[in-house]
């Protein structure tokens, strides 16, 4: 997805009904029809950037990557099982900074992958480089209990 008025269709991965998911909602998307929370995993570009990532209503995930790059792909499974893990808690939005050059030098992205977390539209962290899905779940996890609203 490029902008905020397409719809993915995602299937509920506890009973496997079929649902539109949109890129910027006001809520976190669950199931039609079993009610559980759904992956949350969207593509966006600068024009929907704002919307999609810093009016979330969920902290964000920002995976900034390129197809041709090797790195990324180690990564993208990893990213886009957390998304199914953290179906609730988490939103992911993935870059490709050869479309959004912009973003990539607003955010001074060095090095891809570059993943940034957002939380009430704010960076809170990033991490740079291919890491293994233990380190990159326990990072993930530590930030999002630490982040918690009160």
């Amino acid at each position: 997805m490029s902008t905020t008025d397409n719809v993915a269709i995602v299937t509920c991965p506890n009973c496997g009904s079929k649902n539109r998911v949109r890129a910027a909602a006001s809520g976190a998307p669950h199931c039609g029809v079993c009610k559980r929370p759904l992956p949350w995993l969207v593509e966006a570009g600068q024009a929907g950037f704002h919307q999609v990532v810093e009016q979330s209503p969920l902290p964000v995930l920002v995976d900034f990557w390129a197809p041709w790059c090797g790195p990324c792909k180690i990564v993208e499974p990893v990213v886009e099982q957390l998304s199914r893990e953290l179906a609730g808690r988490l939103k992911v939005v993935r870059i490709d900074t050869d479309q959004a050059p912009e973003l990539s030098q607003r955010f001074t992205i060095r090095g891809i992958p570059t993943l940034l977390l957002f939380d009430s539209g704010e960076v809170r962290d990033r991490l740079t480089g291919a890491v293994g899905a233990p380190t990159l779940r326990s990072w993930l996890e530590a930030r999002l209990a630490a982040h918690q609203p009160t």
